[in-house]
């Protein structure tokens, strides 16, 4: 765009807000960062559940991106209540804020956990393929009140003509898996570039799907999409990745196999899930630049497999104080 426009984005000391609000800031544009906790892209240092300061940020805003959450990592930390006060409560606080206002667009933040046991195959079963159609089975409370907030999200754009777009992201948190198992089994980057065939996205291809959204909201009046790095895979494979996923990627990634057999590397012996992103890719125009062969070649050539914001943006942690492989 053009245009300089306002932004008030949620989160803006967490990953994702931070992410966001550097690209806007170095595209010109201006943005008002509110966070319950100060950081150098945060303005606003609030709870999005505090009404006053919700409409205060949103003065002017032509856009909101919220990214501000409890996260997974905090449902053995934090009671559910505190979860339903953040991301439903305070989700429902920016609607009807944003709704007031007259806001361009509206981008919720939500995550492919939301599906929570439907991304799990019964005993024998293959591979679960993702798509926006997938009906969530709730597993825990982060999920329950992700998908309680897209409710919302969605009967703010139905009943108060707010255009909102829903994104679920895959994993793109740089810290390690909170699995022990699966810590003990990979070395983390081989874990994470794993990942990016069927269930790990790039900081900034996250960032490029948000910004899209809140342009193409207004089109769309209400939209939900998944947000993961583009799966090589197709529905003939999910059988067979659920058997022997190596063989499957061999067939299709040779030479990059031989990369793994230099790095001392393995796939996982079998993948449970893949998300599909052609909803996205085909309404938004978003066209995600990091996938399991760019991960490859900037592990050969970098050593690292992220973006070079992802690496600016670093490990935050999600605790004040340690609480296992989550810390701050």
């Amino acid at each position: 765009m053009s245009d300089v426009r306002t932004y008030l984005v949620t989160g803006t000391s967490g990953h994702l807000g931070e992410a966001i609000a550097r690209v806007l800031r170095d595209q010109g544009h201006r943005v008002v960062g509110l966070d319950v906790q100060a950081g150098p892209h945060t303005t606003v240092t609030a709870s999005i559940t505090d009404k006053d300061a919700v409409e205060a940020a949103m003065d002017g805003a032509d856009f909101v991106l919220h990214t501000a959450t409890l996260h997974k990592p905090h449902v053995a930390s934090h009671p559910r209540q505190d979860f339903v006060d953040v991301n439903v409560t305070g989700t429902l606080t920016l609607l009807e804020a944003a709704a007031t206002a007259g806001v361009g667009g509206f981008v919720f933040t939500s995550s492919t956990s939301a599906f929570g046991r439907a991304l799990t195959p019964g005993p024998g079963e293959p591979a679960t393929w993702i798509t926006e159609d997938v009906r969530p089975v709730v597993r825990n409370i982060y999920g329950a009140t992700k998908t309680a907030a897209e409710d919302l999200c969605e009967l703010a754009a139905r009943d108060q003509g707010l255009p909102v777009v829903v994104l679920r992201t895959s994993r793109f948190f740089p810290e390690a898996d909170d699995r022990d198992e699966v810590r003990t089994a990979y070395a983390d980057t081989n874990l994470k570039v794993n990942e990016y065939l069927y269930r790990r996205v790039d900081v900034e291809d996250v960032v490029s799907a948000h910004l899209l959204a809140a342009e193409r909201a207004g089109a769309l009046g209400f939209g939900r999409y998944i947000v993961s790095a583009t799966t090589p895979f197709t529905r003939d494979d999910l059988a067979d990745l659920a058997a022997d996923a190596p063989a499957v990627v061999e067939r299709l990634f040779p030479e990059a196999m031989k990369q793994y057999q230099e790095w001392g590397w393995r796939m996982f012996p079998s993948l449970d899930r893949v998300y599909v992103n052609q909803r996205a890719r085909d309404d938004l125009g978003w066209t995600p630049r990091y996938d399991f062969t760019t991960a490859v070649q900037r592990t050969a050539e970098t050593g690292d497999p992220r973006s070079d914001l992802a690496k600016l943006i670093g490990v935050k942690g999600y605790h004040a104080v340690p609480t296992g492989v989550y810390t701050s």
